[in-house]
């Protein structure tokens, strides 16, 4: 009988039409997410051929214009691109995804909640119901796992180097924000010095600068967009560049293929020894843009980035570097204007326009990885708060930052206009980009060995081969400091200053709020002596503390002894992890007597997770109130809920005698407490008091603080907490502005810490 179920149900055509729908749909989706990705991903990598070998010939390695040089600077180029592109990051770094979603904070996440190693806030917080966190085999610890994780807990100091690891690889990518722009644009701008040979520089920075302001502009129609618009261009631009690849390989030299031999890798440096070694800043240029893939992951999947890159940026970009090589082996004479000069006259304008559109789009790949990782900072408390706008209804974080597009165009602006010379750009975007794949290297091994506990071996393999390939640029690099290599340090280091000492200032201020947060039933016990009274309506408390009354409810009631009949204690909790599954967004507690009417809420969001606005806000937390207070009533399903008395010595050492009940909206957390079934007792009236005071209307109350340090701190803490984290708190966006608070419904309660 089984067997014929079973036959039957494989046998059932309309099984077999939805299977072969539901593949169709996801080949159709991936293959339209590839054809996005080709706008929003590589436009930086497969643009490099402009400005590689420019760059790479740009110093002393001019003395070395032989064929030996030539094809080993072909063949540094394809091993590289082999190595870090393909093999590091479309193999392994791709696999390392946190639920979808890529970037140096991805990793980050990763080791936070499976390996334990965080330091920020939010990664102390007990969400280990949420399946995110949990996701994944779980695989036995191996003794280098063991090792790494003592460490880490002996050391404290190892974390703190670790975050700010973490914070200097998001600084980096910030910087590549502004230099991928002004490097990629002022490059194929530049090309119009082959035919107009008299025309001054200032004209084409002029027509730089144009090209950028009006790329900016087009970020507000969102990812989605202008992936759809820039696609077309850049497959136009691949098409271009592997033709006239192959063109100029039969037509030059075609023996140029052999290069591929990593004999002339040798051959390379044994011919043009320290300045060969010197050349490397130039060549590192042909894989700015690789780290893109992994940052722009949450835009796509890991399969249409793999596919997109695998099948046609890859050969194409090879076909294009090799026909380059074999046109400059018998015109040496061309080396500083290579790329422009290989192009055949006969389609050298149209080229030149592709070029031009194809950088914009190489411009648009990493802005779109800016916006994502100053988002993920932004939900972690590690920068100010700004407006983020989620573009696309239909593709999760595709995003845009209004306050840090137009910054990172000033400062693109700035770079053009300053430095003019591609080269000094060159210099500045080598440092940059290696320095990001250094730290993404680093955190790779930490993954390999404490998440995925893999063998150390493996780990240590991954960093020898990738690890020392990419230390070799970076010394190559950091020997350019003089020549433009400073700009990527000094702007790392103010973005790095500024995320961290917002991170320090958050924390202090969190700190302070739960040294002197209130008790409960103290607070009420002094009720008959304050007389305090109950006005109509529902009001909603915002704290930081997710136990205990915050000081700035408790200044308000004792200067005005009055709030509303049903009380809300609202606290947003950001989670290192990407998404909170909807279901499990609220976690609602009843404190003290229901005759009290006060409710405990945390609201608790995935670091990709959007945001609602007020309105859509307040529905959803009041239906959980109301599914919170119904599921005591509900004996027809086994959903009667338990309404749960809260042993945990974190909430009876601040609440006493006040008992929390706990609910997750859907369904009861399931941890271990003791717990007390209510079936109905006074439901029906708290529900009623529920909708009246609905009706009657909904205030926000939150805390509008200024935080200061202490008069006894130094000198130092002083400047950073009054000065800069007080400049940062005034000119970033307020809380209820951030939040969608109506300004009409908003009660603001004025308060000095002294941290």
């Amino acid at each position: 009988m089984v067997q014929t179920k079973k036959r039957d149900c494989c046998m059932d055509p309309e099984a077999g039409s939805l299977t072969r729908e539901s593949r169709l749909k996801f080949y159709k989706t991936t293959l339209c997410l590839a054809y996005q990705s080709f706008g929003v991903v590589y436009g930086d990598l497969v643009t490099s051929p402009i400005y590689v070998y420019k760059s790479t010939f740009s110093g002393r390695l001019r003395l070395h214009e032989e064929d030996d040089e030539i094809l080993g600077v072909l063949s540094l180029v394809f091993w590289t691109l082999t190595l870090i592109p393909l093999c590091k990051y479309i193999i392994f770094v791709l696999g390392a995804d946190d639920n979808g979603e890529g970037g140096t904070f991805a990793l980050y996440s990763l080791l936070c909640r499976r390996a334990k190693l965080g330091l920020l806030s939010a990664s102390d917080a007990s969400d280990d119901d949420i399946p995110s966190y949990n996701s994944g085999l779980t695989r036995k610890e191996t003794v280098a796992s063991s090792i790494l994780k003592e460490f880490f807990d002996k050391y404290h100091s190892s974390r703190i180097v670790l975050l700010l690891l973490v914070l200097l690889g998001t600084s980096m990518v910030i910087g590549d924000g502004i230099l991928t722009p002004s490097m990629s644009v002022l490059s194929a701008v530049n090309g119009i010095n082959i035919k107009a040979t008299g025309l001054h520089q200032n004209y084409t920075v002029f027509i730089a600068c144009v090209v950028l302001v009006g790329l900016f502009a087009l970020q507000h129609f969102g990812t989605r967009r202008v992936g759809f618009l820039f696609a077309p261009i850049l497959l136009a631009w691949l098409f271009c560049i592997s033709v006239i690849g192959i063109y100029n390989i039969i037509h030059w030299n075609p023996h140029v293929v052999s290069a591929l031999s990593p004999y002339y890798v040798y051959n390379f440096f044994k011919k043009a020894g320290k300045d060969g070694w010197s050349s490397l800043g130039g060549i590192v240029l042909c894989i700015t843009g690789a780290e893109a893939m992994f940052a722009d992951l949450g835009h796509f999947s890991q399969l249409s980035i793999r596919i997109a890159f695998t099948v046609v940026v890859y050969p194409c970009l090879i076909l294009a570097y090799m026909g380059e090589a074999a046109y400059l082996s018998k015109h040496r004479g061309d080396l500083q204007r290579s790329f422009y000069k290989s192009i055949p006259e006969v389609v050298f304008w149209p080229v030149f326009i592709i070029a031009t559109l194809a950088t914009v789009v190489a411009s648009q790949a990493i802005i779109s990885a800016t916006f994502s990782i100053i988002s993920q900072c932004r939900a972690l408390k590690c920068f100010p708060r700004v407006k983020v706008i989620h573009t696309s209804n239909h593709i999760h974080g595709q995003i845009y930052i209004p306050e840090v597009n137009w910054i990172l165009m000033v400062l693109c602006l700035a770079v053009v206009a300053g430095y003019r010379d591609t080269d000094m750009i060159g210099n500045a975007y080598g440092l940059a980009v290696i320095t990001v794949m250094l730290v993404t290297t680093c955190l790779m091994f930490l993954v390999i060995v404490m998440v995925w506990k893999r063998n150390i071996l493996g780990a240590l393999a991954f960093v020898i081969v990738f690890g020392s390939l990419e230390l070799f640029y970076f010394s190559a690099c950091l020997a350019k400091l003089r020549k433009g290599g400073w700009f990527p340090l000094v702007f790392s280091l103010i973005v790095l200053s500024t995320m961290c000492i917002w991170h320090y200032g958050t924390l202090k201020k969190q700190a302070y709020e739960s040294e002197n947060r209130v008790r409960l039933d103290m607070l009420l016990s002094l009720g008959p002596n304050l007389g305090i009274n109950r006005v109509p309506g529902i009001g909603l408390v915002y704290s930081n503390e997710a136990t205990g009354v915050p000081p700035m409810f408790a200044h308000f009631v004792t200067n005005f002894p009055a709030f509303h009949h049903i009380l809300i204690f609202v606290t947003l909790q950001s989670l290192t992890v990407p998404k909170v599954p909807a279901n499990q967004r609220f976690v609602i507690s009843c404190i003290g007597p229901p005759e009290f009417r006060l409710f405990q809420c945390v609201v608790r969001y995935g670091y990709k997770d959007i945001r609602k606005d007020s309105h859509d806000f307040e529905s959803h937390l009041i239906e959980t109130v109301v599914e919170f207070l119904q599921c005591g009533n509900d004996d027809s399903e086994l959903r009667a809920f338990e309404r749960e008395f809260s042993l945990n010595q974190r909430q009876t050492s601040s609440l006493e005698d006040v008992s929390p009940l706990r609910f997750e909206n859907g369904f009861s957390s399931r941890s271990s407490k003791k717990t007390v079934r209510f079936r109905g007792v006074g439901c029906s009236k708290e529900l009623e008091d529920l909708r009246e005071a609905r009706e009657s209307g909904l205030a926000y109350m939150m805390g509008s603080t200024c935080v200061l340090a202490s008069e006894t701190s130094s000198y130092l803490k002083k400047f950073v907490i009054n000065i800069v984290y007080g400049f940062l708190r005034q000119n970033c966006r307020r809380p209820a502005t951030e939040l969608g608070v109506p300004h009409t419904s908003l009660i603001e309660v004025g308060m000095v810490y002294r941290v």
